[in-house]
């Protein structure tokens, strides 16, 4: 039994029928999906249960659905375009979606193969200064790549992939010279590019495949600020083929206090 304004009881109603179509579509509706659901009602924009559980990405290891609209826009430009640009800020998945689009893309034999790579070192890749082997040294900077894909897949299958080379998970360094066919490609915080390492990764893209690059453009670490990524998407507006993405706080997908969090970093940044 609801009870309230007719305005709140009407708005209550709708959640409440979005959620039933979304359990029929085997969705287990979460706090996230109740909050959203209601925040894409209010906009008129969608359907809350078109947008919350269209767009399965299956994987051997789980399946991946958007949880916010502004999500479920940046899979389909995924879809749709050669080259895609995630930009927002921590916890939107930009990465971990597009992950997922790559492993299911493996799967169905649209592509051989998925190469992971990011800038190893945020000032310029000076892996020489740090301590171990080549492998010790590159690590913690695609740690969180293998984190992802390790999601996508069985342990065994991943290490595997990797051996063979049906998974390459790379430094931006070791793109140079090459180029890149029948393969996904996502290039991870992009945001600490130099503009000629952006240039040099966006050319190695060859016959039938697909590039995502994410990033952050607040969360820039290189000397100056100048980021490659912020100066690729000045460039390159309006290219037929390539489709920039912008998520807000809106899809941080994390704890609620990470939304509080961005958005207090954005206000601080807007009155300056």
């Amino acid at each position: 039994m609801l009870e309230g304004e007719p305005s709140q009881l009407e708005s209550a109603r709708q959640v409440l029928e979005e959620l039933a179509d979304l359990i029929a579509q085997g969705v287990v509706p979460d706090e996230r999906s109740v909050t959203e659901s209601a925040r894409i009602l209010a906009s008129g924009s969608e359907v809350p249960s078109k947008v919350l559980g269209a767009g399965a990405i299956v994987t051997p290891g789980k399946t991946v659905r958007a949880k916010t609209l502004g999500q479920k826009q940046y899979l389909e430009a995924i879809d749709e375009h050669t080259i895609t640009f995630g930009i927002g800020p921590a916890g939107t998945g930009k990465t971990y979606l597009a992950v997922a689009k790559a492993v299911s893309a493996l799967y169905a034999r649209q592509v051989s193969r998925i190469i992971l790579t990011r800038p190893a070192v945020e000032a310029g890749e000076r892996l020489g200064f740090l301590p171990g082997t080549l492998s010790e040294k590159i690590d913690p900077y695609l740690r969180p790549l293998f984190d992802a894909i390790q999601e996508m897949l069985e342990p065994e299958a991943t290490a595997r992939m990797l051996q063979a080379g049906v998974i390459e998970v790379a430094p931006l360094a070791y793109m140079r010279g090459r180029t890149l066919n029948d393969s996904f490609i996502i290039l991870d915080e992009a945001q600490n590019t130099t503009a000629e390492q952006m240039k040099m990764f966006l050319t190695r893209l060859g016959f039938n495949s697909k590039m995502v690059i994410t990033g952050d453009t607040s969360q820039v670490d290189l000397p100056g600020g100048k980021s490659g990524l912020s100066i690729a998407t000045k460039i390159l507006s309006g290219v037929e083929g390539l489709h920039i993405s912008k998520l807000s706080s809106k899809d941080v997908v994390r704890h609620e206090l990470v939304t509080r969090i961005v958005e207090a970093y954005d206000r601080a940044q807007d009155e300056h």
